[in-house]
């Protein structure tokens, strides 16, 4: 079994890495799981949440809004609709993204309304994980 595997970060805006990680720790939308060297083939959509990378400079923490992640025989890659270092991230991000998941939550349509309640409530959870107050109208 190898020790590292690739990975590779990316969001529309940009690359945020490509590294040899030891594991990776995804915020899936069916529940968190762990990327490891020789993990089985899976393609999973994100939620929003913290994805950890682990390499051998250390931990690194990404706030990540959603998009999916492919776990393969040449490594894990992760596609998310937006992606931040964690310590990049701002209250008013978080406000701005709090808001917008309120206001879709708001209009949802009933047969979606408990997958913005979720949306919702993921993007609190991260903003609180990181150490900011998300606010709620």
């Amino acid at each position: 079994m190898a020790d590292t595997m690739q990975f590779d970060l990316v969001s529309p805006e940009r690359k945020l890495v490509s590294a040899q990680a030891r594991e990776v720790h995804i915020p899936g939308a069916d529940g968190d799981l762990t990327a490891m060297p020789d993990h089985a083939p899976l393609i999973t959509t994100l939620r929003p949440g913290i994805l950890t990378v682990v390499t051998a400079e250390g931990a690194t923490d990404y706030a990540v809004t959603g998009g999916f992640a492919e776990i393969g025989a040449e490594g894990v890659s992760v596609l998310a609709e937006r992606a931040h270092v964690t310590h990049e991230v701002t209250q008013a991000m978080i406000d701005e993204m709090i808001a917008a998941a309120q206001k879709a939550h708001k209009e949802a349509h009933p047969d979606v309304v408990d997958s913005a309640a979720k949306l919702l409530s993921d993007l609190v959870a991260m903003g609180s994980r990181i150490g900011l107050e998300p606010k709620l109208s």
